[in-house]
């Protein structure tokens, strides 16, 4: 059974037992969630969601992505800035399919 759902701004695509992540949401590692917007679910497309229709997933890992660095360069300026980030995520276990 595979489904499309929204969440934050990204679509993703996901079967039972699939695991992905999304971006950071609350909840310590084991606790359940539901993603709620289904986009499309066994060759049902909805407008623009498919009432009804959720997706269970269980909280694995709460952690940073590696860090990237951004460097900023102006020639001739003497302008040179160096800042870094790492972006909270989560990782999910999809469970079960809903529909």
């Amino acid at each position: 059974m595979v489904a499309i759902i929204r969440d934050g701004g990204h679509q993703y695509r996901v079967d039972k037992g699939d695991r992905l992540k999304v971006q950071k949401k609350l909840g310590e590692p084991g606790s359940k969630i539901t993603f709620g917007e289904v986009l499309f679910l066994n060759g049902k497309i909805g407008t623009p969601t498919i009432k009804g229709a959720a997706v269970e997933a269980v909280i694995e890992v709460q952690d940073k992505a590696p860090k990237i660095h951004i460097v900023k360069y102006k020639r001739r300026k003497n302008y040179r800035r160096k800042t870094g980030h790492r972006q909270p995520f989560t990782q999910v276990r999809i469970t079960d399919i809903v529909g």
